[in-house]
């Protein structure tokens, strides 16, 4: 029952990140007050591949953390998966500045569920997932799959929305995420359900000390969480010990 219920959630995900991937990159950045760019910039500066090296962004979806990943480190590869087609198809013009400058070159991007990562053991220096892990049933299979396709020393670098159940701001954040943030995803959007499933994931999602234990359960070594902007997002680095 629990299998078909995971499936079932996957296809709603997926449908529904079908729907707004061509407005995605502009909700993103208007419901953060452009916020979650210098996030993405945080986030893939804790990832440390070193030269030449192979990087998952996981949930890549419109190839923000990828063009990030390759602007910090010009000399690595980036896959980039996600579940939905059409998420990868609007980032897939992105361009970068400098000696990177068409994405194809160092970019792959791939249809690919993060419970069962096409790859083979030992071949990340690093690896991403950028508001994705949320999105994830069950998410321990995720955790598993990354573990086992990282190098030992190399990092899990997730960006991700802390626990929507504590008060913020003296609960101004709270009444954004329960009241503004849904309307106004549905007025720009058009889809209701999108942001009122984010607000409600939001809510569910464990605190930053639960999910570094999770972590921890799953056979992670060193891991270490960052507030940013009061605790409304966290990076979570977790690294695979070194064999």
């Amino acid at each position: 029952m629990a299998q078909v219920s995971h499936q079932e959630h996957g296809k709603k995900v997926r449908d529904m990140f079908g729907r707004i991937a061509g407005l995605y990159d502009f909700l993103n950045h208007f419901l953060s007050a452009g916020q979650d760019i210098y996030w993405r910039y945080r986030q893939v500066k804790l990832v440390r591949p070193g030269k030449k090296g192979l990087v998952l962004d996981l949930a890549a979806g419109t190839l923000d953390v990828s063009v990030e990943l390759l602007r910090q480190y010009p000399d690595v590869k980036v896959l980039a998966m996600d579940f939905t087609h059409q998420m990868l198809a609007c980032g897939k013009n992105k361009k970068l500045e400098g000696k990177r400058a068409e994405r194809s070159e160092s970019i792959a991007a791939v249809q690919a569920d993060g419970r069962g990562l096409p790859l083979p053991d030992n071949c990340l220096d690093g690896a991403t997932i950028s508001f994705g892990i949320r999105n994830i049933l069950p998410r321990e299979d995720c955790y598993k799959e990354v573990l086992r396709t990282l190098k030992p020393g190399a990092r899990f670098c997730i960006l991700e929305f802390g626990s929507g159940s504590k008060k913020i701001w003296k609960g101004v954040y709270n009444f954004y995420l329960n009241k503004v943030l849904p309307l106004l995803g549905k007025v720009v959007s058009g889809d209701s359900g999108a942001y009122s499933y984010l607000a409600d994931t939001i809510r569910a999602f464990p605190d930053e000390r639960a999910l570094a234990e999770e972590l921890r359960e799953a056979g992670f070594g060193r891991v270490m969480f960052i507030p940013l902007l009061s605790g409304i997002v966290y990076i979570h680095v977790a690294e695979k010990a070194e064999e």
